[in-house]
């Protein structure tokens, strides 16, 4: 344990020994700050008062909505971190914690920034004025290990998606790893919520084949090995969502093999071509196809993208693709052939340019999600609808739909947290986007747009509960109400259940009360510690 002086080492005894009846003090910031800098680097502490506050905040919000700016108001500015701790050693985070539970100053812990309602580095409760963000993009460390045929990296929930797939493809060209497309994503909150992605009806989620992990608890300490948490917290850390249990900073993943070549297979219908009847006939294909092959469908304005990515050869599944959706008349021209790895830059940037996963950097993106999933096709008279009465009046409006089945749909709903296996046919994500120089009653109109199409897909998605996916957080299904100083059980079920099923979310408010009865580590949807007093 690092030396804190004086009445900062007081309460770390009693939080060490009397962790499950300790309450955080009133709030310090001065305090907290002053604990950081004597116990860790100055270098990595941004208050309000440094030169480049601002630009560190911002680094990685990718949301553009919740960027700060020049003319908030005093509530808003109470919303933000009293300084952002930018972290480059596991040693960092353990102070950030106690530094944190000795002075009464909660914590936001961010890995990419791609939080949807940014819950990684601000919070939405004025009340909640004292927390910092731990900032994790500068504990980013890859490393590989072999054990006769089996391959295993260790990656840092700093390090993005991008850099982890880089950095395999690099290594060896017939492996690879199960996880989102977007490059940008960091490993640590895609990770926790799961982690969709392009080879999941092959190899699952990511949290699937993640072996072990490194945790700093509510108390500071850092929990090494999947052996030194238990499997219960291991179990809830693989897909119970960020920022419930502590600070995961490093993964163990399992690397699956991949063939020399892959297939990606790109094809647009529109609405004239055909858009509506391929859409309806895909939501029975898309989930039952070979298990190596994933087609996401892209739908927006009054077109249909469909694409592809098989781990094989184009002759190999055209002629599938061809008999199974006819609908979309796809000929070998739509094949384009490449390694695993210039397929994540292709799918991502058009090209193989596969340096281009490295770039953090993002445009500025306005936007709203929400999300659902589809256990029973939707007729081809509801999707005409959504053509026309829907999409045709937002060009900007997308609706993301992506292929369960397979691996992924024939895990047990309760080996993870993630809950949405057997049965789904596919998820939906929505996204309302508007741009930058768009007035107050553009983005209004979007807001009204994403509420409204959601509350008519209401009747034709899952009911009781109406599925959504946790990495597409939306605080409009529902937020925790504090009583008492720790988050609600009740409160958290009325979105819980529609995340992790409740089943699940039981387990997981179960484990939380073990961990972190006090509810140290928490944001308005982070799992409620269950508690006698629940």
């Amino acid at each position: 344990m690092m030396a804190f002086r004086g009445l900062a080492l007081a309460l770390l005894v009693l939080i060490s020994r009397f962790s499950s009846c300790y309450l955080l003090p009133p709030p310090s910031s001065d305090g907290f700050i002053q604990c950081l800098t004597e116990n860790i680097p100055s270098d990595v502490i941004f208050t309000p008062g440094s030169a480049n506050f601002t630009g560190v905040l911002v680094s990685t919000i990718r949301n553009s909505r919740f960027l700060p700016l020049a003319n908030d108001t005093t509530t808003e500015r109470l919303r933000r971190p009293i300084c952002v701790v930018t972290v480059r050693d596991a040693s960092h985070v353990q102070a950030a914690v106690r530094c944190g539970r000795a002075t009464g100053v909660r914590l936001r812990v961010r890995s990419g920034g791609h939080d949807y309602e940014g819950l990684s580095y601000r919070s939405v409760r004025p009340a909640e004025a004292a927390f910092a963000v731990v900032d994790m993009a500068g504990l980013r460390a890859i490393t590989f290990a072999t054990d006769g045929e089996l391959y295993w990296a260790w990656v840092d929930s700093g390090a993005t998606v991008g850099e982890l797939y880089h950095a395999i493809g690099k290594r060896n060209t017939g492996l690879a790893f199960p996880a989102g497309v977007c490059p940008t994503l960091g490993v640590g909150g895609h990770f926790s919520g799961g982690g969709i992605g392009s080879m999941m009806r092959k190899y699952g989620l990511s949290v699937d084949n993640v072996v072990d992990a490194k945790v700093v608890d509510a108390n500071g300490d850092l929990l090494g090995s999947r052996d030194a948490m238990g499997e219960d917290l291991f179990w809830a850390i693989r897909g119970g969502g960020g920022e419930s249990f502590g600070v995961v900073v490093s993964w163990k993943v399992r690397l699956v093999r991949v063939p020399s070549t892959v297939t990606v297979l790109r094809i647009t219908r529109t609405v004239a071509q055909g858009a509506v009847d391929a859409v309806t006939k895909w939501q029975h294909v898309g989930p039952t196809l070979p298990d190596g092959v994933n087609m996401e469908v892209l739908v927006q304005g009054q077109q249909a993208v469909f694409q592809s990515l098989y781990l094989g050869t184009c002759h190999h599944i055209l002629p599938t693709i061809v008999s199974r959706l006819p609908e979309l008349n796809a000929t070998a021209a739509d094949c384009k052939e490449m390694t695993w790895l210039e397929s994540m830059a292709f799918m991502n940037f058009g090209d193989t340019n596969t340096t281009a996963l490295l770039d953090r950097s993002t445009g500025p993106n306005f936007f709203k999600n929400k999300s659902d999933y589809v256990r029973r096709a939707i007729a081809k008279r509801v999707w005409l609808e959504i053509f026309t009465n829907w999409l045709a009046v937002n060009g900007s409006g997308q609706l993301i739909l992506e292929p369960h089945g397979g691996f992924v749909g024939a895990v047990p709903a309760g080996a993870t947290p993630y809950p949405h296996r057997s049965g789904v046919l596919y998820n939906i994500q929505y996204v309302a986007s508007w741009s930058a120089g768009d007035d107050d009653s553009s983005s209004a109109a979007a807001m009204n747009w994403i509420d409204g199409l959601y509350e008519f897909m209401g009747r034709h998605v899952t009911k009781s509960p109406r599925e959504a996916y946790v990495n597409f957080r939306d605080l409009d299904i529902g937020q925790n109400t504090v009583v008492n100083g720790v988050s609600a059980f009740r409160s958290g079920k009325v979105w819980g259940h529609k995340y992790f099923g409740s089943s699940n979310f039981r387990r997981l408010a179960t484990v939380k009360g073990k961990v972190d009865p006090t509810d140290y580590f928490r944001n308005e949807q982070s799992i409620p510690p269950l508690l006698q007093s629940n």
